[in-house]
């Protein structure tokens, strides 16, 4: 059994991940901005976590964990404070309290300006992409952590298919259950360490897609 730390722990693809990883066999720390949110469950403690905090003050909240997920969103009201620095705040504190796995929630080609305008979601959310390529660039070119970046294409509230396509291609949706159950699957999959993996909708089981990596 592992202690994993949820970042951004009453959100929408959290509250799937939080009831996978606890289904796994995990317990689970939630940190959110509202953590009467957070789903409830014998094996999840939630805290408040602020990402305005100082890098040391996330830190103490991290300690004892043994892996920390960040799938926090402002939904564009604080993309610089929380999904641009905020994201780079766990980062140094992870790494502060010697937590290696890091795994992180990305939105897709958030590395590729360049693909940006090539797609009207994502033309849509700019100033938000800009925000993930600085949190994405800065994961795997200034830490050392052993990350797992999922980039995602446009989430949807349908039933989970368990099936996903990870790399680029037509599809531009994920559900939001599959979403959760690949973010959990990745935690233990040492393949998938130092990755960034574009994940959409798609006919490959979700286990099998993953030990393709």
């Amino acid at each position: 059994m592992s202690k994993i730390f949820v970042v951004g722990g009453s959100g929408r693809v959290a509250t799937d991940l939080i009831k996978d990883l606890v289904n796994a066999g995990h317990d689970v720390i939630a940190g959110a901005r509202h953590p009467e949110k957070v789903w409830q469950n014998d094996h999840v403690t939630a805290f408040k976590l602020d990402l305005h905090s100082d890098v040391s003050e996330i830190a103490k909240q991290f300690n004892g964990a043994n892996a920390i997920y960040f799938v926090a969103g402002s939904r564009g009201q604080d993309l610089l404070q929380t999904d641009a620095m905020g994201a780079v705040k766990t980062m140094q504190a992870a790494d502060q309290v010697g937590i290696k796995r890091y795994i992180m929630l990305s939105s897709m080609y958030a590395l590729q300006p360049e693909k940006w305008q090539d797609y009207p979601a994502l033309a849509a959310i700019t100033d938000y992409n800009i925000a993930k390529f600085f949190a994405d660039d800065y994961l795997v070119s200034s830490t050392d952590l052993d990350y797992t970046i999922i980039q995602l294409a446009s989430l949807t509230e349908t039933p989970a298919t368990g099936k996903v396509t990870f790399g680029e291609g037509q599809d531009t949706t994920n559900s939001i259950a599959d979403v959760a159950q690949v973010l959990a699957d990745v935690l233990n999959a040492p393949n998938t360490i130092k990755k960034v993996i574009m994940m959409r909708a798609g006919d490959t089981p979700i286990a099998e897609a993953i030990q393709q990596i």
